[in-house]
Formats: C-alpha cells, sequence, structure tokens
C-alpha cells in the first residue's frame, strides 16, 4: 500500500472493513472521523491519518495544528526510508496547501520536503506517483512553471496506470486536462475532465466530484455548462461548502 495514497482502500467489495469505513467518510468530508479510526501506533496508521488530515486542510482550510501534530507523530513513527519518504511528502503536502491558500507562505519548505522525498522513495513504486503529482501541484500553482507541471502529471498519471490507483488517475487526468485548455486544446481538455468525473463517480469519491464537474463545465457549451454547475453546486452545498475554494465557481442556491 502507498502511505501517501489511499485510493486502493476501501473502494472495492472485498476490502478490509476498516479500510472501507475510512473510504466512506474520506468520500464524505469527514476526514476527522475517518481519522479518529485509526490508532497511531505504528508508522503505516499514523501516514495514512496524516494523509486524511492534510487533505481536510486543503479542503477546509481547517484543521492546521492538527495535521501539524500528526504529522509530527507519523515523523517520530518512520523508520524505513519508504516511511520516512512519505513522512516527507506528507509535510510537503501540508507546506503546499498552507502556500495555496494564503495561511503562509511555506513554498521553501514544501520543495525541500519533497525533494527530501524523491531521494528516499525508491522509482517506480505506488508512492512515487503520489509524490510526482503533487510536485506538479507544486509546479503549477506556486512557481506557475506549466511545462514542469505537466512533465510531473504524465509521470504520475503513467505510475497511477501501472499501480491500478484509480483516485490519483482521476486526478492526473483532471490537471492534465486543465493545462490542455489552457492550450487550446479543447477535445482533449474536454476528454480528460470526463475522465477524471467518471472515475470519482464510480469510486463514490463525493467531496471530489464537485471539482470534477466545474472543471468539465469550463471545456463545454451552454446549456450544458450550467447544467454541470448546478449539480456541482448541489453536492457543494450537500458536503457544507466543501472543497471551499470552489465557491466562487458554482451558482447559488436558488
Amino acid at each position: 500500500m502507498a502511505f501517501t495514497a489511499m485510493s486502493g482502500s476501501g473502494t472495492t467489495a472485498g476490502d478490509d472493513p476498516l479500510q472501507t469505513a475510512i473510504w466512506r467518510l474520506r468520500s464524505r468530508a469527514c476526514w476527522t472521523d475517518a481519522a479518529a479510526l485509526l490508532e497511531p501506533v505504528t508508522a503505516q496508521a499514523a501516514l495514512q491519518r496524516v494523509t486524511l488530515l492534510v487533505e481536510r486542510c486543503l479542503y477546509s482550510e481547517q484543521g492546521w495544528d492538527e495535521a501539524e501534530d500528526a504529522l509530527r507523530t507519523a515523523e517520530a513513527l518512520a523508520h524505513t526510508d519508504a516511511e520516512r519518504g512519505a513522512a516527507a511528502c506528507e509535510r510537503g503536502q501540508l507546506a503546499y496547501a498552507a502556500t495555496l491558500l494564503r495561511v503562509r507562505d511555506r513554498a521553501d519548505e514544501a520543495r525541500s520536503a519533497f525533494g527530501r522525498a524523491a531521494a528516499l522513495i525508491a522509482p517506480g513504486v505506488a508512492a512515487r506517483a503520489q509524490l510526482d503529482f503533487r510536485r506538479g501541484l507544486l509546479a503549477e500553482n506556486i512557481t506557475r512553471s506549466p511545462q514542469a507541471a505537466k512533465a510531473a502529471y504524465r509521470r504520475a498519471h503513467a505510475g497511477a496506470v501501472a499501480h491500478d490507483d484509480p483516485l490519483l488517475l482521476s486526478s492526473t487526468w483532471r490537471h492534465l486536462a486543465g493545462l490542455a485548455l489552457r492550450e487550446g486544446e479543447l477535445a482533449e481538455a474536454r476528454h480528460g475532465f470526463a475522465e477524471s468525473l467518471r472515475i470519482r463517480e464510480e469510486l463514490g469519491y463525493l467531496v471530489g466530484t464537485a471539482p470534477a464537474l466545474v472543471s468539465l463545465a469550463e471545456a463545454e457549451a451552454e446549456p450544458e455548462a450550467g447544467r454541470l454547475r448546478a449539480e456541482a453546486g448541489r453536492l457543494f452545498r450537500l458536503l457544507g461548502g466543501v472543497p471551499t475554494w470552489l465557491a466562487p465557481h458554482v451558482p447559488e442556491s436558488l
């Protein structure tokens, strides 16, 4: 199991009941409840808990202190290179989220942590694909380097396919499509956004479905674009207004 990517856990019949319960809570934006099901006494459990709490920060702009505390616990329990690399990847993601959401500029910390993770996580393993994706996010949204972002997303996309990680694949489809849209490649963008939405709907990843709907709307003409945004708004309100950064992109309730 990739410590930093839980998409393959709890999403299919026959999975561990604990992982199934965690996935159901996570997909409905109940990250704190999901994290409470994990006792951070092993590195794997501590790292999975951090992943949930860091995602909470990125989607809700809340819980920064809890995520930091959980991260320190995971770092203390990490003993192998893989575990230390996974913890560094989570530190980089938390620093990226804080920078992106203008909580505090931690861009240097994010770059340093991701670099440390790259030195510790072996090439070709599932966790490397997640790291590549996150480095792509940093390149696209913080350093404003679309070509570097595209290269990182493509590596992550190939890794997601190789390791059968559908949730990560939905993210790489969406972000590659976003870059294609910027370049005026409308058909390519529409295809990528549609694939991202399809995977997230199949997984039941509700908290990630609204952003996928809004992204696809950007590549569609009216009235389909309006229908997609209306559906995104319904999900956004159903989940209590998360992701918070989606608010300007969905219609208000009638």
